[in-house]
């Protein structure tokens, strides 16, 4: 009778000490979300990097998807959605309105100026007024930005940039287009000598260095701005994403690959 309690009283403590270390594993992976992302691609090195970092502090499993924000809009609108979208302002606004979020869950995430991109080391042309900037866009041999037609936030931009100065037609010749965030891998590779696009487009590209934002009246900044999607079935997780993104790490991590967190 003293052995069996004895053994009883072992496989007792032996099954208390497996529950203490099983329990709290197995309620983290019950609680654990997959959270579907849909983004810009000017993100992706940025978020690339927080990725993991998050999946750590939260458990959570991120599905990131980038394309250009012009896509993504017109996806959205035609029905599909995700748990999280980080976009620019304007078009978050926009969705807004459709009611693709839920209430009050936008939130400002982080900044991006449009820039100029040169091969790392090559001399730095002047670009800081606007006339500096037309006359070393006519000198450069080679200019290439995203194609308008596909929608790139900064090709758009930069398409109406050199309207008003007047020179889209004489760099019509020696433009390059690209249908997205490639332009800082062109310069990188020397098959142009200038490039445009998203700050956070050029930094995390080997080979390519920032040589400036526009200046002055044509300075364009890129507001990106995080909500939960109105149908998302993990809410809560999703705003726990979104409140990482402003912390301190993710803060880190966009400061590093050109951006300026809001």
């Amino acid at each position: 009778m003293r052995l069996s309690l004895a053994v009883k009283s072992a496989a007792t403590a032996v099954l208390g000490l497996l529950f203490g270390f099983i329990a709290p594993h197995a309620i983290g992976h019950a609680g654990a979300a997959d959270i579907k992302v849909l983004t810009s691609v000017a993100l992706t090195a940025a978020l690339d990097e927080i990725k993991p970092k998050y999946e750590a502090a939260s458990g959570n499993k991120l599905d990131i998807g980038y394309s250009l924000i012009a896509d993504i809009r017109k996806r959205m609108l035609e029905g599909e959605t995700a748990d999280v979208i980080i976009l620019s302002r304007p078009v978050m606004d926009e969705l807004a309105k459709q009611e693709k979020f839920a209430p009050g869950s936008i939130v400002n995430i982080a900044g991006t100026p449009v820039a100029l991109a040169i091969r790392a080391g090559a001399p730095k042309p002047d670009i800081g007024t606007p006339d500096a900037l037309k006359a070393t866009l006519l000198a450069a041999k080679s200019i290439v930005y995203a194609d308008p037609a596909k929608g790139g936030a900064s090709g758009v931009y930069f398409a109406k940039v050199i309207d008003r100065l007047g020179i889209a037609e004489q760099l019509k010749a020696k433009t390059i287009l690209v249908p997205g965030a490639q332009s800082a891998e062109v310069v990188a590779k020397g098959e142009a000598e200038i490039g445009v696009a998203q700050a956070s487009e050029i930094v995390p590209v080997p080979g390519a260095e920032v040589l400036g934002p526009l200046p002055g009246e044509y300075a364009s900044m890129t507001l990106f701005t995080g909500g939960v999607g109105a149908s998302s079935k993990v809410a809560d997780a999703a705003k726990s994403l979104i409140v990482f993104l402003t912390g301190p790490v993710a803060k880190a991590a966009f400061t590093a690959k050109g951006f300026q967190p809001q």
